[in-house]
C-alpha cells in the first residue's frame, strides 16, 4: 500500500528535486516520475528562474527536455526537437495552438521543489 501510494498519490505536494546549486548547472533536465516515463517533466533553468512543464511534446511526444532554448525579449522557449513546435516555457503555450501543462516551481533554504502529485527522480528509476 506505501509504495503504491508513493508512486502516485493524485494529489499535487511539493517535491524535493534537488538543490539550486546543482540544477542550475543545466539549463534543461528530465525529472523521471515514479509514475511512469508519460508523466515526466522538463525542468529548465533560464534567466535566472527554474519552469517546469510536461517533458514530451503535446504534438508528438517529442522530448522536450531535448530540444532547444530560445530567447526573445526576455521570454524563453523550447523547440521541440522533432517537430520544430515552439512552447513557452513560463505558460506552455504553442503559437501553433498546442499546450503544454505546466507545473509551479519553487525554491527554499536552497533546494528546488516542483508541485507534482508523484515522486520525481533525477535519474530514471526502475520501473516495473
Amino acid at each position: 500500500m506505501a509504495a503504491e501510494n508513493s508512486r502516485r498519490s493524485g494529489v499535487s505536494e511539493w517535491r524535493c528535486v534537488g538543490t539550486v546549486e546543482q540544477l542550475r548547472k543545466q539549463k534543461c533536465r528530465r525529472l523521471y516520475a515514479a509514475a511512469g516515463r508519460s508523466q515526466d517533466v522538463a525542468l529548465f533553468y533560464v534567466g535566472e528562474k527554474f519552469h517546469a512543464l510536461e517533458a514530451s511534446c503535446a504534438h508528438a511526444e517529442g522530448p522536450l527536455d531535448q530540444g532547444d532554448i530560445e530567447e526573445l525579449n526576455g521570454c524563453y522557449t523550447v523547440v521541440c526537437p522533432l517537430h520544430f513546435y515552439e512552447f513557452d516555457i513560463s505558460t506552455g503555450k504553442s503559437e501553433s495552438g498546442l499546450q503544454q501543462q505546466t507545473y509551479e516551481v519553487k525554491q527554499e533554504d536552497g533546494n528546488v521543489y516542483v508541485k507534482f502529485d508523484c515522486e520525481l527522480h533525477l535519474r530514471r528509476p526502475e520501473r516495473k
